[in-house]
């Protein structure tokens, strides 16, 4: 067993123009000072990482982690959250998500795309170069739109679907491999993959690629109504990464799962600072010891209530009290007997 590395924080909910989160120095600072020993950063934020000149300087990639060491920080992963969901984008969805890219290739779907699928591979050269073994990402979605059987799906529609979306992915997947980085995808709602049946159907179509992973969030599986803790055991050998984030699902005689178009706060599912949610942490960090994860347990804020510099003060502090040192022996090695084999058989009676 493995003790889980901690408490680390994502950057993206944070970062913004003013001190201390307009600069990766100052926002490491800020981060430090609140007890987190890593963070985990979003590559598309030019005020905390170049990706281009990561992806080609070893220099540059030295002197970040310099700088972060000056503050007893490190990264746990980058985040190409954004640029994974341009990746695929269904049409309906064109113009919401141009905002994700650069402005000249908006409105150029097939440009705006090979950005995103562009920024994947300089993510895999600066995540090698910085010396990180896993990256967050979204899948992207092209049948997102028909997630709901009415009106009846023409058959074969999520079938082509999964192959086009495996299809772009296979190559982003390779340069991983070539990187030696896992890619672990944030099952969530509004991706293809947002479960474990989805996730297989992906995993199939990639001929169960080695670094096609699992950004396990269970803030997603509680407004899903899955069961995150026997997910853990399934997914086990797949789950790279972990967010900790807390969500609560509180369902009414007038709504349920899909939230009747509500704002977060009127909705019967939404997430929640931690500890304010319904998420069993002490179970999850108890699987996470016992299925030996290797990774970093990496608050993500998201709540509709609470301040977002709260809930980063009472998230380092919840994280590190739920990090379990695990244990270097058994518990009743004092009484082990010292038998050995002529031993065992005489008590099975076999002497």
């Amino acid at each position: 067993m493995k003790t889980i590395k901690g408490p680390a924080i994502f950057l993206a909910q944070f970062v913004g123009e003013h001190a201390p989160f307009n600069s990766l120095d100052s926002i490491a600072a800020w981060a430090a000072d609140l007890g987190y020993k890593g963070i985990q950063v979003p590559s598309g934020e030019p005020s905390l990482i170049d990706l281009e000149l990561a992806a080609e300087s070893q220099s540059y990639c030295d002197d970040l982690r310099d700088t972060l060491a000056n503050h007893g920080i490190e990264i746990t992963e980058l985040s190409t959250h954004l640029q994974g969901q341009l990746v695929a984008v269904h049409p309906a969805y064109d113009e919401m998500f141009d905002g994700f890219a650069p402005a000249n290739v908006r409105g150029r779907p097939d440009a705006r795309q090979d950005w995103a699928v562009n920024q994947l591979m300089l993510a895999a050269k600066a995540s090698r170069r910085l010396g990180l073994t896993a990256h967050a990402s979204f899948s992207g979605a092209l049948a997102w739109p028909y997630f709901y059987p009415w009106p009846q799906r023409p058959a074969g529609l999520v079938e082509t679907a999964f192959d086009e979306l495996a299809a772009r992915w296979l190559p982003i997947l390779d340069a991983f491999d070539d990187a030696g980085v896992d890619i672990g995808f944030e099952l969530h709602p509004g991706e293809d993959l947002h479960d474990g049946v989805t996730f297989d159907m992906f995993l199939e179509r990639v001929n169960n690629h080695p670094r096609a992973n699992i950004l396990f969030d269970p803030s997603h599986m509680v407004l899903q109504q899955l069961d995150y803790l026997s997910f853990m055991d399934v997914y086990k050998e797949r789950i790279k990464l972990v967010h900790i984030k807390d969500a609560e699902f509180n369902p009414t005689a007038r709504q349920g799962v899909y939230g009747g178009y509500q704002p977060w706060v009127d909705r019967a599912g939404r997430f929640r600072s931690l500890g304010d949610g319904q998420v069993d942490f002490r179970s999850m960090f108890s699987k996470l010891a016992a299925n030996d994860f290797e990774g970093w347990a990496v608050l993500e804020w998201e709540c509709c209530l609470k301040h977002p510099e709260d809930g980063a003060r009472e998230g380092a502090a919840f994280i590190k009290d739920h990090i379990i040192r695990v244990t270097d022996r058994a518990f009743d090695d004092f009484a082990d007997a010292g038998t050995n084999d002529a031993a065992n058989a005489r008590i099975l009676g076999l002497d």
